[in-house]
């Protein structure tokens, strides 16, 4: 007999491994404190191996009949200086938040899942034979300039005229990223730190369309916004953290987040879900036990992830460290070799 699986949210990274685990046949039982379909903070797109997680999991055509459509194309922005519009080495599958999580919530139930929706995980710890997926981590200190995102959707038909498929605009405080997404609409999703001893602006709206004068609010001028896609998170840690670190099981962003600019954070959910598959799958049929079941978790998502992480805080870095913008922005910005170089280490 099977042992039952809890997984503790029911975002991407816990959808997908509650989707592998029920096609190995394990009982499984989702706890989700919201409810679909919903709008989330999120570039939705997804760049790196997650294309093969989900092309593995059988996942990949249920997202382009959604209608995910291929991002090939992307640029930065900073202070008027642009780099060239660059090819992706491999194109970015979008799809908004508000459909995804529907979509794999639905597979989910189809498989027979158990998904407790508006519904919070009691217990005060994640014992033997469950799983953390709870998404973002976030900071608790008052004190300290906080992270958070800011996100909408221009309506389908809006005017927003983007020279690549994904833009990246940088700001004094932040950037805001800019791509198509399904049924012709356009994310606009930014990160941004609100400073304690800094003038902000009147709404996150404003902080989302960028500075006067900027390449961000031509973009934006006259871009009609949906409303009920208007969503915000504050306090966002971006510290990276070891799998090995956690007496818990953890997957996605529960385990650790990548900063936005790198465009891989939803590819690191689904891949954390496909390494835990394996581990969690065989504790399920009674294989292992459940501390070895985390111990190769761990291990694994710390050899995938770790050297990502490293360079992710360094191109993040250089995104908003006023110093490298002032003095080697727009040679930065042209130079192909850079490009290339943390494109790849950051996937």
């Amino acid at each position: 007999m099977s042992r039952p699986v809890t997984i503790i949210g029911g975002g991407l990274a816990g959808l997908t491994l509650g989707i592998g685990l029920r096609q190995c046949g394990v009982p499984v039982a989702i706890y989700e404190s919201g409810d679909y379909p919903r709008h989330r903070v999120c570039g939705e797109f997804i760049s790196g191996h997650g294309h093969t997680v989900l092309e593995r999991l059988g996942l990949l055509p249920e997202f382009e009949k959604a209608g995910a459509v291929y991002a090939r194309t992307a640029m930065f922005i900073s202070d008027g200086a642009r780099s060239p519009v660059r090819k992706l080495s491999s194109p970015a599958l979008c799809l908004s938040r508000f459909k995804m999580d529907a979509l794999l919530a639905g597979i989910f139930r189809q498989l027979g899942g158990q998904l407790q929706v508006r519904s919070r995980w009691s217990a005060d710890h994640c014992g033997e034979g469950v799983v953390s997926a709870t998404g973002r981590r976030l900071q608790s200190s008052e004190n300290e300039s906080r992270w958070f995102g800011v996100k909408a959707h221009v309506v389908s038909g809006g005017a927003v005229n983007l020279e690549a498929d994904l833009e990246m605009h940088r700001m004094p405080d932040g950037y805001v990223g800019v791509n198509r997404i399904n049924d012709g609409q356009v994310n606009v999703c930014g990160l941004f730190k609100a400073r304690p001893d800094k003038h902000r602006p009147e709404s996150k709206m404003e902080w989302l369309m960028g500075q006067t004068g900027s390449s961000l609010r031509e973009r934006l001028r006259n871009a009609p916004f949906e409303p009920e896609s208007f969503c915000s998170v504050a306090g966002i840690q971006l510290k990276p953290r070891r799998a090995a670190a956690n007496n818990e099981c953890r997957i996605g962003d529960a385990l650790t987040m990548t900063p936005p600019v790198t465009g891989n954070g939803m590819s690191m959910a689904f891949e954390s879900a496909e390494i835990a598959l394996g581990p969690v799958a065989a504790y399920g049929v009674g294989q292992i036990s459940w501390n070895e079941a985390r111990r190769q978790i761990a291990t694994r998502c710390n050899a995938v992830f770790s050297r990502r992480l490293a360079w992710a805080r360094i191109l993040q870095w250089m995104m908003v460290a006023p110093s490298v913008q002032a003095s080697l922005g727009k040679h930065l910005l042209r130079s192909t070799w850079l490009w290339e170089f943390m494109f790849g280490r950051t996937r």
